[in-house]
C-alpha cells in the first residue's frame, strides 16, 4: 500500500500513526463510529458482516498490508462515518493505526485528483441510486394508484347503478300506494299485506346462497307457479324471489291471505318491489363497505398519520399489500394465507415493510406470468418473525441466485425492470431493520424469506433517503 510513497510522505505517516499490538478478540464492530484506519503488519484478522442479527465471516487473512476501518474518512462529514464491517483478530497481531481525521487529511494532501475521482464515484453512485430509487417508488405508486382506482371504480359504479334502480322501484311503489289508497284492499287485507311485506324483508337478509344450478331450478318452479296463478311476466319476477330465498310454500301463504284472486298479481308485484328495494339497498351497503375497506387498506398500506417507527401487526401489513395489489395479482392467481396467530407485533418501519411486500409479491406474480399460487406465510423463528412470499413459478436459476439482490441486476426484459426492487428490499430489511432476506428456489417452489427481529436493537433513523 505504501510502496509508491516518497520519504517525506513515509515520514508523515510515521509521525501521524502508531503501531499497536492487539490481543485476540474484537477490534471494532459494524455500525460503530469509524475512528481509525488499520493496516495489518503481522498476525491474522477476520472481517464479519451482520446478517439476520448474526455476524457472518466474510474474510479471514494473514496477508500483510490488508486494511480495514475508516477507509472512507476522505469523504468527511458528507457521508456517514461508521464501520461497514466488524474486525477481530485470532492471534496477537500488530497493526499500523492511523486516526480517521488524519488519514482523510493525508489523502486530500497527497492525492487530490484521486480523492476527487473517488468522491465523484461515491456520490455519483449514491445520487444515481437515489434517483432510480425514487423512480422505482413513483412507478410502484402509479401502478398501485391505477389498481386502487380500478378497484374503487367497481363498487362505486355498482352503488350508482343500484341507486338508480332503487329510485325507479321507489317510484313504482309510490304508484302502488295510489292503487292501495283507491280501496282495492280492505283493512284486514292491507294489514296482511304489510305483515307479508315485513316478513319478505326479513327473509331477504337470511337468504341462503345457492349454486347456479339450484337457482335455475327454483326459478323454473316459481315461473311455472306464477303462470298457473295468472301473474303476467312471472318469469321476470322469479329470479328476484329466488334471490330473496322465497319458495312456493311461502307464495301459497300469500294466496291464502288474499281473499280476492283478482288482487293476487297486484300483491305479488307489491312484494316484488319490496324485495327488490331490500336487495338494492344490500347491494349499495356492500358496495360502500367495499369502498371503505379499500380506503382503509390504502391507509394501512401508506401508514398515513402514523409514526414511521412503531409496533405493527405483520398480518395487517401483508393484507393491506394484497388488497392494494389485487388487480395486479388477478383472478388467475390463487392467494393462500398461512398466518401464525401467535406471532406478536414487531417494532418496524411499517410503510417501508409494505414496500418490501409489494416488491416481493410483484416479482412472484411476474415469475408465474399471472397464473399459479401465491403463498403468504408468517411464523416465529426463534427471536425472529419469519415472513415468506412463495410462488409456483419456474424458479430462480442457481447461477444467478447469488446476484438477485445486487443493484441494477434484473432478469426482466429491457424497459420492464430497473433491477432495484430486491436491492431496495434488502436494504430495508437488512440495513434498517437488522433483519435478513434470502431466497430458496426450485422449479414450482420459490420462497423469499424475510426475517425481522421481534425485539431488535434498532437505531431509529428519521428521514433516511433510502427508505
Amino acid at each position: 500500500m505504501f510502496e509508491k510513497l516518497d520519504d517525506r510522505q513515509l515520514g508523515q505517516l510515521c509521525e501521524s500513526g502508531r503501531v499497536e499490538l492487539i490481543e485476540p478478540g474484537p477490534v471494532f464492530a459494524e455500525g460503530d463510529a469509524a475512528t481509525c484506519f488499520y493496516v495489518l503488519m503481522e498476525g491474522e484478522l477476520v472481517l464479519g458482516k451482520l446478517s439476520g442479527g448474526e455476524e457472518i465471516e466474510v474474510n479471514r487473512t494473514s496477508q500483510r498490508g490488508v486494511y480495514a476501518g475508516a477507509w472512507q474518512s476522505y469523504l468527511g462529514d458528507r457521508a456517514p462515518q461508521a464501520y461497514t464491517s466488524s474486525l477481530r483478530v485470532t492471534t496477537p497481531s500488530r497493526f499500523f493505526v492511523l486516526d480517521a481525521d488524519r488519514f482523510g487529511a493525508l489523502m486530500h494532501e497527497w492525492f487530490p485528483m484521486a480523492v476527487h475521482l473517488l468522491e465523484g464515484l461515491f456520490f455519483g453512485t449514491e445520487n444515481s441510486r437515489q434517483i432510480v430509487d425514487q423512480r422505482e417508488r413513483l412507478l410502484a405508486l402509479g401502478s398501485l394508484s391505477a389498481g386502487l382506482t380500478h378497484e374503487l371504480n367497481n363498487p362505486a359504479a355498482a352503488a350508482v347503478r343500484a341507486t338508480a334502480s332503487l329510485r325507479d322501484r321507489v317510484s313504482h311503489m309510490r304508484q302502488k300506494l295510489g292503487v292501495i289508497a283507491s280501496g282495492v284492499y280492505d283493512r284486514q287485507a292491507l294489514a296482511t299485506l304489510i305483515r307479508l311485506q315485513e316478513e319478505a324483508a326479513e327473509l331477504v337478509a337470511k337468504a341462503p346462497t345457492l349454486t347456479p344450478l339450484e337457482a335455475a331450478d327454483r326459478e323454473d318452479q316459481l315461473g311455472d307457479w306464477f303462470d298457473t296463478h295468472g301473474v303476467s311476466g312471472g318469469w321476470d319476477l322469479a329470479p328476484t324471489f329466488v334471490q330473496a330465498g322465497l319458495d312456493i310454500p311461502w307464495l301459497e301463504r300469500i294466496v291464502a291471505s288474499v281473499e280476492d284472486d283478482a288482487v293476487v298479481e297486484s300483491t305479488i308485484r307489491w312484494l316484488n318491489y319490496t324485495i327488490e328495494t331490500e336487495l338494492l339497498m344490500n347491494e349499495i351497503a356492500d358496495s360502500t363497505a367495499r369502498v371503505s375497506t379499500l380506503v382503509n387498506a390504502a391507509k394501512q398500506y401508506s401508514q398515513m398519520d402514523r409514526a414511521p417507527y412503531q409496533r405493527v401487526d405483520l398480518r395487517e401489513l401483508l393484507d393491506s399489500s394484497l388488497v392494494m395489489l389485487g388487480r395486479k395479482i388477478g383472478d388467475s392467481v390463487a392467494v393462500v394465507k398461512d398466518y401464525d396467530p401467535s406471532l406478536p407485533q414487531v417494532p418496524a418501519y411499517a410503510a417501508e415493510l409494505n414496500q418490501v411486500w409489494t416488491n416481493l409479491i410483484d416479482n412472484a406474480v411476474a415469475a408465474m406470468k399471472g397464473r399459479g399460487t401465491l403463498t403468504v406465510r408468517t411464523r416465529r423463528d426463534g427471536d425472529m418473525a419469519l415472513i415468506e412470499i412463495g410462488d409456483t413459478g419456474p424458479g430462480v436459476p442457481e447461477e444467478i441466485r447469488s446476484r438477485i439482490f445486487e443493484p441494477f441486476f434484473t432478469t426482466k426484459p429491457v424497459g420492464e425492470g430497473t433491477g432495484l426492487g430486491l436491492d431496495i428490499s434488502w436494504r430495508i430489511v437488512v440495513k434498517k431493520h437488522r433483519g435478513d432476506l434470502r431466497v430458496h428456489s426450485e422449479p414450482g417452489d420459490t420462497r423469499f424469506q424475510v426475517r425481522i427481529p421481534i425485539e431488535p436493537e434498532v437505531t431509529v433513523i428519521e428521514g433516511d433517503s433510502h427508505g
